[in-house]
This record gives structure tokens, C-alpha cells and sequence, in this order.
């Protein structure tokens, strides 16, 4: 069933829906946001998802990430119309070259947990390796967090796939950010413009929430790194040595 408010438009005479429609109206993705995210023309987008050009796994791979779904899953789905991820298909059903995943990955509005504390001024040792992130390696929860589509397409303006949860530790960013308070990092946002908060690593490898402020009167263009907390000390770094986990977005509060 299509999501309120929207509606499943016909492909055309002879033509099928493809997975790559079924796999963005299950986000509540628009195409206009699915383009913005890819790259991928409007045009081609729509011949597409229409079945104008029959899909191979190399035509999907650009919407993997935005999507959170694996070609080969995108792909499955618009073989088999209406079986969403996660819905049983026989193993009979499946071709031979087209091996069948094991899991159908996230629902929509779905985003990971680090299974580790982001520190305020000292973080925890990642112990698996479970995300890549350049090369550096951090484990990740079982259970991730669910939130509304919409709330994550309009409210944090982010796709799921770009997003994660911080457990943070430490009192550096006090009162901003209290031990033990998540927050919501978009780890597509790697540039500390504007000036805000932002997950970076530290000399240690580690995950810290601080404030960057550009020092534009110099160059080259260096940092500064803040502590909301006056009791501890801001530091200053050129630009090009900071690592930027993403930009926080969003801070889950116990009250």
C-alpha cells in the first residue's frame, strides 16, 4: 500500500514498476531527493523505476547508499512486485546468478546505534569491527533505532543510511550535552560549515562531540575545538588534520 497522500502511478503499457520504485516510496523518499543524493538525472531515474531499461546490479549501486538497500535487494524485489524487505520468498523463486541475501536490511526511517560511548573528552576503544569509516573500524548495536520517515526526511533532512547514534560520555559539553544523552550525527555532513557541533575522532582514534569554529582570518584554515563546559580547555588544529565523523543534528534528551 502507498503511503498517504501518495499515489502509485502506472508504468506504462507493457511496463512494471521496478524494485528501485518500491525500495524509495518504502523510505517515503521523493525523486527529487533521491536525485539530489545520487546524481542520477531525473530522466533516467524515471526509466528507471518505470522498467523503460531493465535493471542490472550496476544500475543500482549509485542508489544503494541513499536507499539503504543493496542492489542485489533492489533488484530481488522488483522481480517479485510487492514483497517488501523482510517478506518471504522461496528459495526456489530465486535465480541462480543472483544470489539471495540473508536479511533485507533496515526499515524505513531505520538508523544505527554505535555499540560504544562517544566521549566528551575521552571516548571508549571500539572493541569489533563492524562500520568502516575511512580507516578507522567501529562496532555497531544489533538494534538500531526506528524513526518516522518523514520526521528524518523534513525534519533532520538526512537519509537513514547517512545517519547514527552516539552514546556520549563526559562532561565537556555540559550544559549542551549531558554523559549519557544520545545524539543523532549526519555523517554525510563532514565539512564543519557552519560552525556548530560535530562528532570528530581524537588523537586516539575515538569519537568526541565538540563545537568547531572555523579561524577564517588565517591560512591555512585551522579549527577551533570547544568544549561547551568553561572547565575545560578549547583547542586549535589546521583544517586539513581534523577528522569529521559528521555534523550532530539532534540530541535525544532524558527529562
Amino acid at each position: 500500500m502507498a503511503p498517504m497522500g501518495r499515489k502509485i502511478l502506472p508504468a506504462g503499457p507493457g511496463r512494471t514498476l521496478t524494485g528501485l520504485y518500491y525500495a524509495r516510496e518504502s523510505r517515503g523518499m521523493s525523486r527529487t531527493e533521491l536525485v539530489r543524493l545520487t546524481g542520477i538525472s531525473k530522466q533516467q531515474l524515471s526509466r528507471l523505476e518505470n522498467g523503460a531499461v531493465r535493471l542490472r546490479l550496476d544500475h543500482l549501486k549509485p542508489f544503494a547508499n541513499a536507499l539503504g538497500y543493496s542492489p542485489e535487494q533492489i533488484l530481488l524485489w522488483g522481480r517479485y512486485p510487492g514483497t517488501p524487505p523482510g517478506g518471504h520468498i522461496e528459495s526456489s523463486d530465486v535465480l541462480r546468478d543472483e544470489p539471495r541475501p540473508a536479511a533485507f536490511g533496515p526499515g524505513p526511517g531505520r538508523v544505527s546505534e554505535l555499540d560504544t560511548r562517544a566521549g566528551m573528552g575521552g571516548g571508549g576503544v571500539p572493541a569489533h569491527e563492524m562500520r568502516k569509516d575511512g580507516r578507522h573500524t567501529d562496532p555497531i548495536k544489533p538494534e538500531g533505532w526506528l524513526f518516522p520517515a518523514n520526521y528524518v526526511r523534513e525534519e533532520l533532512h538526512a537519509s537513514p543510511a547517512h545517519l547514527l547514534v552516539l552514546d556520549t560520555i563526559g562532561d565537556s559539553m555540559v550544559p549542551t550535552v549531558a554523559s549519557g544523552e544520545r545524539v543523532i550525527v549526519n555523517t554525510a555532513h563532514r565539512t564543519p560549515t557552519p560552525d556548530g557541533l560535530y562528532a570528530i575522532r581524537d588523537a586516539f582514534g575515538c569519537i568526541v562531540v565538540k563545537r568547531l569554529q572555523l579561524v577564517r582570518s588565517v591560512q591555512p584554515t585551522r579549527v577551533k575545538i570547544i568544549s561547551d563546559n568553561p572547565n575545560h580547555a578549547t583547542d586549535e588544529v589546521p583544517l586539513n588534520e581534523l577528522e569529521i565523523v559528521g555534523k550532530v543534528i539532534c540530541c535525544l534528551k532524558l527529562v
